[in-house]
């Protein structure tokens, strides 16, 4: 070893336990300290079968989590997802319906690729109304909200819309309810789609331009940022996200009317704001929001199996994890 190289390695900066960004970590902190409580409260916890049953149930949430990290790393917020749920199936079940292709198979590529058209509209729709008519995005996605709930209302007269074909039903039951390699379809989606958008995110220039435009949108605009396309293409996003979560909530039930996804929008905000993604905009936590997903999940089934707290206090719970997260990244900001 030369007396350069061991210059430049004693001038070569060492990483100490402050140096570790302590929002990147603490969701996985906290997904294994729920794990090893649930694992104290009730020994079936820890099954692998409970186990993968949470993470199958936490695939909705976990998935419009990936699209809504990405408008809120943009510094905008979508108040609209469990409502474009509602309306997006109810779209897609009323086509499936209909009859329109004889064929089950192109009937069910059909719909799906319906869904997915819808979902990019609705998001398209938040983003080009929230840019072109600079309105707030909470405003905005508000005023969507209750456009999407009262058209799944009407579609459905009040009631539910159900699948009414059979062989449909057999044909699409496996894409929620099967699994490949031993692994339920609705986990190997979850990381799917985390990868995909952990790429984007990360390795595209699109990705770095949503967490620009998140930091500060008047020195993005004049790094030649296009500010408002970048917005508008994470409402997309956050649309595709719902879309897919859509594809895989109706072969679970068949069915949905004017009361489903019911403030899933609460619970994907609060999955990107646990996993670590600032509320206020200029940081994104693909993986983190994954977490945040399954730890919500956890939270309900470790509710579900000990008689401490009642689980119709899930909606409280969840409330308060959101407020206590907020706390804590403030905290750690100032910190730092």
């Amino acid at each position: 070893m030369t007396a350069n190289d061991d210059n430049s390695a004693l001038a070569r900066p060492r990483r100490s336990f402050r140096d570790v960004d302590l929002r990147a970590v603490a969701p996985f902190a906290a997904l294994i300290l729920l794990l090893i409580v649930g694992a104290l409260v009730n020994p079936s916890f820890i099954g692998l079968n409970n186990l993968e049953n949470v993470a199958t149930r936490s695939a909705f949430i976990a998935i419009i989590a990936v699209g809504a990290t990405f408008v809120i790393s943009s510094g905008d917020l979508d108040l609209s997802v469990g409502s474009m749920v509602a309306f997006v199936a109810s779209l897609m079940i009323l086509f499936m319906n209909s009859g329109a292709i004889a064929n089950p198979a192109l009937m069910l590529v059909a719909a799906a690729l319906l869904a997915v058209g819808v979902g990019a509209l609705c998001g398209l729709a938040n983003g080009l109304i929230t840019t072109l008519g600079r309105i707030e995005p909470f405003i905005v996605t508000l005023g969507t909200m209750g456009i999407f709930r009262g058209l799944t209302t009407w579609l459905s007269q009040g009631g539910a819309i159900t699948l009414r074909q059979p062989e449909l039903q057999a044909m699409y039951r496996p894409v929620y309810f099967g699994s490949f390699l031993g692994v339920p379809i609705p986990i190997i989606v979850i990381f799917v789609v985390a990868a995909i958008a952990a790429f984007v995110l990360y390795r595209t220039r699109y990705g770095r331009h949503v967490v620009a435009v998140g930091s500060s949108r008047d020195v993005a605009r004049y790094s030649g940022i296009h500010v408002n396309r970048v917005r508008t293409i994470a409402f997309v996003i956050q649309g595709l996200c719902v879309a897919i979560a859509v594809l895989l909530y109706v072969p679970r039930l068949g069915s949905t009317s004017a009361t489903t996804g019911i403030l899933w929008e609460l619970q994907a905000i609060t999955a990107v704001v646990v996993g670590g993604t600032a509320l206020k905009g200029g940081s994104g936590r693909i993986w983190g929001s994954i977490c945040g997903a399954f730890i919500l999940e956890l939270v309900g089934n470790i509710m579900l199996l000990s008689n401490f707290i009642s689980e119709y206090l899930i909606g409280t719970i969840q409330g308060s994890i959101i407020i206590i997260a907020m706390l804590v990244q403030r905290s750690l900001v100032r910190k730092s």
